[in-house]
């Protein structure tokens, strides 16, 4: 079966009682069971819910993994996948990762003895230098959040299994439509589904896949055990958004190549982070691990006034957190989505108070480009 008819038939076929052709909400709790520890395959909706089901056997067969999990939040799922560790226990993390990773690692998991490494992934020595004895894991973005940089995803593959390392991946930037991080080498792909498997700025939602049937159990107890699950309306909402992955992701990218094009000429901006550009230093290794360069734009216009005024005068672009939507949004990182970052580390990332960030959406590029002009001009 090909992608696209994957997305719309991979993970539930009819209803068996009605003939429905949409997985219905199945908005319940409990389930009766005929005798103590005899039911149809349910028992509690935090412990499997047939909607739920539906979408992680969806993702699991987009991702090419045996098993998927939802959550209600991206954070969530990543919350649930750093519930693999213990205590004194080290993990290799991205240095440019979104800033509520940055977070959950430093503020939450650090009190509970879970030490972490932050390092350009997109450089293999530098996560080479950063291993230790008691490292367990390597977490990556790629392309990272906010300066879309990309990250070798078989290069750090062969390092995880050379060092017996859990390998995990956010793929949110990609979605499965562009990029399969388990098929170069990751244990474990998460996504915020709230983004583009959503699509429509109208559900929160995670969602993890393995590889492995016995890291699938592991993570599905702890899944249960810490409960952090989405809701069956939730799941309905990813199914329905999952089915028009496919003509969004090709008009998110080819307007975001167009934008990104035009952006580098346009005097007002310093520089443009798009790895779909041929000067982006990262640009041959995501198209070799790749199948597209996705939606997702950084720009520098030089400072916090001009990024100011920019957002100011915008009309179409939506100043707003979250990305992948069909509409366009505008943040700035430094303010915004990485403002629990260190401003001392922000600066020495390069994520200054002039970076730009956008989520280019699918409406109709010259409108995109026409807002952007008259936004940065004089």
């Amino acid at each position: 079966m090909k992608f696209n008819t994957k997305l719309i038939h991979a993970g539930f076929d009819t209803d068996p009682s009605t003939g429905a052709v949409t997985v219905p909400i199945y908005q319940v709790s409990t389930y009766k069971q005929e005798a103590v520890g005899k039911h149809k395959g349910y028992e509690y909706s935090r412990t499997g819910n047939p909607t739920r089901a539906a979408l992680e056997a969806l993702i699991a067969e987009l991702e090419g993994g045996v098993r998927g999990l939802g959550f209600a939040s991206g954070l969530a799922a990543l919350s649930t996948i750093l519930m693999l560790f213990d205590a004194g226990n080290h993990i290799v993390i991205g240095d440019d990762v979104y800033g509520g990773t940055f977070r959950l690692q430093d503020k939450v998991f650090r009190r509970f003895g879970l030490e972490a490494a932050y390092v350009d992934t997109s450089v293999a020595s530098n996560v080479m230098e950063a291993i230790r004895p008691n490292t367990k894991a390597l977490l990556v973005e790629t392309p990272t959040n906010p300066l879309l940089k990309v990250t070798d995803l078989a290069a750090m593959g062969q390092i995880a299994q050379d060092k017996g390392l859990l390998f995990v991946v956010d793929n949110t930037f990609m979605t499965p439509y562009w990029q399969r991080p388990l098929e170069h080498g990751a244990d474990i792909v998460w996504h915020s589904a709230t983004k583009y498997l959503g699509g429509h700025s109208d559900v929160v939602g995670g969602l993890a896949v393995v590889k492995d049937a016995a890291l699938g159990e592991r993570l599905a107890f702890l899944q249960n055990a810490a409960g952090g699950v989405p809701g069956p309306q939730d799941c309905f909402l990813l199914i329905r958004g999952i089915k028009t992955l496919a003509v969004r992701m090709k008009e998110h990218e080819a307007n975001a190549g167009q934008l990104a094009r035009w952006l580098g000429q346009h005097p007002r901006v310093a520089h443009v982070f798009y790895p779909g550009l041929p000067d982006h230093p990262g640009h041959s290794v995501h198209k070799r691990q790749a199948g597209g360069f996705g939606g997702m734009i950084s720009f520098d216009v030089g400072s916090g006034e001009r990024a100011d005024q920019m957002l100011r005068r915008v009309k179409l672009f939506t100043l707003a957190e979250s990305l992948g939507a069909v509409e366009s949004l505008i943040e700035i990182p430094s303010r915004m989505t990485h403002g629990s970052i260190p401003e001392e580390r922000r600066n020495q990332l390069g994520i200054t108070d002039g970076l730009v960030r956008i989520s280019v959406g699918i409406e109709d590029v010259d409108d995109l480009i026409a807002d952007l002009d008259q936004a940065m001009r004089d």
